[in-house]
């Protein structure tokens, strides 16, 4: 029965972050970060955040990840006002290594193909 409950608050979480990201943040380094999943603890005291961006620069990912990092106390406050949660979960940002993944599969079966 919990499982389910950590899994609604982990989209709910999603949800507000997306929203928190795009409306409260002013940081124009986290512009164009997408949230692609989050995984929240059973007891739900931290939570980490999957991001992806667009572009492949070591320097812009570097910059994304400042930005999320120096941003992550203004989100979990936010966070806290709109979920009602005994206490709000710790964040921690990481990216998403899925979607490189997935365009990299892409890109060899494009290959074999063309042999």
């Amino acid at each position: 029965m919990a499982n389910f409950r950590v899994g609604r608050v982990a989209q709910e979480i999603q949800k507000e972050v997306n929203d928190i990201l795009t409306k409260r943040v002013k940081d124009p380094r986290v512009e164009n970060v997408t949230i692609t999943e989050v995984k929240v603890t059973g007891d739900l005291q931290q939570a980490t955040i999957y991001y992806s961006i667009l572009s492949e620069k070591e320097s812009d990912l570097e910059n994304v990840q400042l930005g999320l990092d120096k941003a992550s106390g203004l989100i979990r406050r936010e966070l806290g006002q709109r979920l009602t949660l005994y206490k709000t979960p710790e964040l921690k940002f990481e990216r998403d290594e899925s979607v490189l993944y997935g365009s990299r599969i892409d890109e060899l079966l494009r290959d074999l193909n063309k042999d």
